[in-house]
């Protein structure tokens, strides 16, 4: 592998890896002086001949938090590819009567797959995905005139994965090495049906890999970072996430509390002084001739303040709100006391399912199934909710409480019942609304957010690096 040298030769490799780096911080990874400088060392160290090396090598100097690798990965592959061009040492492709020019023979380009998966032969594999996206990803190569922008071939990973369709080669190869004596069933049958899938997945992943190499070649790197960078996973917003990415959200629950907890221990410390004690003061300086040389201040004794929390539960909404009940649960040990109440239609307390100990997995299912929330057609009625927590668990609000509504604010149109959520803000020590939609959409429809946004303090978190700065902001000192 010689692309890294030939950067370096044609480009300069300090300059390179300073692109690298600033398409790094474009896309939220936060790289400083003292990162690069041990990126440029790791670069001095390394062979360059040695890709996986480089890769690992400047993930270690540059990446400070898991959740950045896949944003690192997806720039690597633009900024160091595997190859330029067509690459060196690519498999010949089958062709229809061995003709040089001829249609391509995807079934003997399917044998080929087939015997490279069953063997995991990875370089291999690398140089078929190459030869693959030439010859069935090019638009151009297929005879169907199209082409990109200024005449360039248009390259696509989804046209090459659709004539192979590597996915369906799973029987066939399971039957070949069952055929050469391998058991059939059992558990060692199905951990190498598991090693084929994942044989299957890295090489589309290859394909795919491979058309954004292309395409950054004709089209430029930057361009093509801005649609296949994927964010980071606390700058996915709740409302828009997958489901993939919402379990991707959960696992970064416990370090996100960890990160908060160290903040708010180093915020502590810088406040351990109370205001100033002017009696002490005074009658210290009376032994230095009335001269304050030696203030004293008042100790702080830092409250942990009861937390009640009201979410809605309902719709996408359901996402944002169960990973700020995760979170919450986290940092459970800054309050001295959390209540949690969930509502659709009506109000319930869930307060027992997220309790220490509890088991959290699929916790969102329970609270739907086992909560009274609906009361007819199970659409979001916040005025309804809130009156009915007022009528029945009102006495939990106190001026130790502080107060937390999750949800979207969209009412359907019904009564939006201010004068309740004015009388529970005013009975509690501390009120905030998080509201996971975009400030822009606020009071749009059928919201009611700007209208509640007047009775209490209203914060957009619409990712979770938005709610981790709210709630940092918001824990007690």
């Amino acid at each position: 592998m010689d692309t890294a040298v030939r950067i370096a030769h044609d480009h300069g490799l300090p300059g390179h890896l300073v692109d690298f780096v600033a398409a790094l911080r474009r896309h939220g990874v936060a790289v400083g002086p003292g990162e690069t400088v041990d990126a440029a060392r790791v670069l001095g160290a390394l062979d360059l001949m040695h890709r996986e090396h480089l890769r690992e090598g400047l993930a270690a100097a540059l990446l400070r938090r898991s959740g950045q690798r896949q944003v690192f990965d997806t720039l690597f592959e633009l900024y160091f590819p595997a190859a330029l061009g067509a690459g060196s040492g690519e498999v010949e492709v089958p062709r229809v009567d061995d003709a040089e020019d001829g249609p391509v023979d995807v079934d003997a380009l399917r044998d080929i797959l087939a015997d490279l998966l069953r063997d995991g032969d990875t370089d291999a594999l690398a140089e078929l995905a190459r030869a693959v996206v030439d010859a069935l990803g090019n638009s151009g190569a297929q005879g169907n005139g199209i082409r990109g922008a200024g005449g360039q071939p248009s390259w696509s990973a989804y046209q090459a994965l659709r004539m192979l369709s590597p996915e369906t080669l799973l029987a066939r190869i399971m039957d070949e090495l069952r055929a050469g004596g391998g058991e059939e069933g059992g558990f060692a049958d199905e951990v190498l049906r598991r090693e084929i899938r994942d044989r299957i997945a890295a090489f589309r992943q290859m394909i795919t890999d491979e058309v954004r190499r292309r395409t950054a070649e004709t089209r430029g790197r930057e361009q093509v970072a801005k649609t296949a960078v994927p964010k980071q996973t606390e700058q996915v917003e709740f409302l828009s996430a997958h489901a993939e990415q919402l379990t991707a959200l959960r696992r970064t629950v416990h370090p996100l509390a960890r990160r908060l907890a160290s903040r708010l221990a180093v915020r502590r410390k810088h406040a351990k002084r109370g205001t100033l004690d002017m009696r002490r003061t005074l009658r210290r300086s009376m032994s230095t001739g009335g001269v304050p040389m030696r203030p004293a201040y008042r100790t702080r004794r830092p409250g942990r303040p009861e937390l009640v929390i009201l979410c809605d539960v309902s719709g996408s909404v359901a996402g944002f709100s169960h990973f700020t009940l995760l979170l919450v649960q986290a940092l459970r040990e800054q309050f001295s006391k959390v209540r949690v109440f969930a509502f659709v239609e009506r109000a319930d307390e869930v307060t027992h399912l997220f309790e220490p100990g509890a088991e959290l997995s699929g916790v969102m299912q329970r609270v739907l199934r086992e909560a009274e929330l609906v009361a007819f057609d199970g659409h979001s009625d916040y005025g309804s909710s809130f009156g009915g927590f007022a009528e029945h668990w009102g006495e939990a609000i106190t001026s130790k409480t502080s107060l937390l509504v999750l949800g979207d604010g969209r009412t359907n149109y019904r009564d939006p019942n201010l004068t309740v959520l004015r009388r529970l803000v005013g009975a509690a020590r501390h009120a905030h609304w998080l509201n996971p939609e975009p400030r822009r959409q606020w009071g749009s429809g059928d919201s009611a957010a700007l209208r509640y946004a007047d009775v209490l303090p209203m914060h957009e978190c619409r990712t979770a690096a938005q709610l981790a700065d709210v709630v940092e902001a918001l824990l007690p000192i």
